[in-house]
């Protein structure tokens, strides 16, 4: 370990709440797809700040507009209109027509105004005694106490309790358990349509059947959680475009800002005008800065054609791994997901396998303590993609 990392941990022990289990590494700076530590050790970014610098590091047009909006307007709260807000709006409809968009600071907050948003519809337009918001098992929402408590993990809400009242977290793809629970008393489903944290596992077609139905029937409202997914991660802007679904409400994060903090809700006009002045807000949501930075990622995004591109590369990385899972059939179980969200289930604990790869020089997520989560930017480039493969290779040979 680094002299340098050994001072960081030392440092971090008496300064910061011990809430985060780091990788040993400590990260200098970053460019393109590539992050470099303090002893300028390269490695691969198959991670992307979980599924957030979808543009990878020091962006010149992100860059240059950073400093060009700070001089003219960092902040000055929502009791004003503001340019920057509208811009972000316009460009967000042309992937979401007809929606109103609500924007915040992350993609916590992004669930908690959902939350709130279908209590109130039904409390104050549909004047309905109508809460419950079904969930599902190994979903992964937040961390403030109402999505902690909308999340299906057990694991990380004990000693939260008492939980906020109002969820019912029923099976993952079980489309006879949601058609037995769902009912006209339920309120909203809300869910992954591939989960992230759960270990990259998209909706069956079964389950997305059994989904229209009971929504329809009960008029039940769908709020789908793109905060990993959304923004071109899969190969469509949206991950539930894969399943024709047709959300009331969506929330996003993560990639919106490329690291600048921002997150936003969207909902259909009837749904979302029912928080009038007063029922909601937030202090620093929809910043100028932060909506400048997500209007230039957007136009990054579409002038670049990285959608296409993370379909295309997704599938490219899919097969080469799906050729290892043919060599390694003892050792690899799966291999799920789309465009750049991909998860490798292994047969085995995989952290040993993790770690050689870190210590390769490739950053990437474990999750469910068998899937390695890739989530690499979509800017990512095929010698990236032969390397992580080729090292991959090498590792589970040495396994066997």
């Amino acid at each position: 370990m680094s002299n340098t990392l050994n001072l960081f941990k030392k440092k971090e022990a008496t300064l910061l709440f011990p809430t985060y289990g780091r990788y040993p590494v400590a990260i200098q700076r970053g460019q393109d797809y590539f992050l470099y530590d303090f002893s300028g050790k390269k490695y691969y970014d198959f991670l992307s700040g979980i599924a957030v610098c979808i543009l990878g590091y020091n962006h010149p047009e992100i860059t240059k507009v950073i400093c060009a909006q700070s001089k003219k307007l960092i902040h000055i709260s929502n009791l004003f209109y503001q340019e920057e807000q509208l811009e972000l709006a316009t460009k967000l409809q042309k992937f979401a027509p007809n929606f109103k968009i609500f924007f915040c600071n992350s993609g916590a907050e992004a669930n908690e105004g959902a939350i709130k948003l279908v209590r109130k519809y039904f409390h104050s337009f549909k004047k309905q005694d109508r809460f419950e918001i079904i969930t599902f098992s190994n979903s992964f929402h937040g961390r403030t106490l109402a999505t902690l408590s909308a999340t299906g993990q057990d694991k990380i809400k004990k000693g939260f309790s008492p939980l906020v009242p109002g969820f019912t977290i029923l099976p993952f793809n079980d489309p006879e358990a949601l058609k037995k629970h769902a009912s006209n008393q339920t309120a909203a489903i809300m869910l992954e349509v591939i989960q992230g944290e759960g270990g990259i596992i998209p909706v069956k077609p079964q389950f997305v059947s059994a989904l229209k139905e009971v929504c329809t029937q009960n008029d039940i409202l769908l709020v789908i959680d793109e905060i990993q997914t959304g923004m071109g991660r899969t190969g469509k802007f949206w991950a539930h475009e894969h399943f024709d679904l047709k959300p009331d409400i969506i929330t996003l994060a993560k990639g919106l800002g490329n690291g600048f903090p921002i997150g936003a809700v969207l909902a259909k006009p009837n749904i979302a005008d029912a928080l009038g002045p007063g029922s909601h807000g937030t202090t620093f949501g929809g910043n100028a800065l932060a909506c400048k930075v997500a209007t230039t990622v957007l136009e990054i995004i579409e002038k670049n054609n990285l959608i296409f591109q993370a379909q295309e590369k997704g599938a490219n990385l899919k097969q080469h791994l799906q050729l290892l899972q043919k060599k390694f059939p003892d050792q690899i179980k799966e291999i799920r997901g789309k465009g750049l969200m991909l998860g490798i289930e292994l047969k085995q604990n995989a952290k040993l396998i993790w770690e050689s790869l870190l210590k390769n020089g490739f950053i990437l997520n474990l999750t469910q303590e068998n899937v390695l989560r890739l989530l690499p930017p979509l800017i990512i480039e095929e010698e990236a993609i032969l390397a992580f493969v080729a090292n991959l290779e090498d590792i589970l040979s040495k396994q066997n």
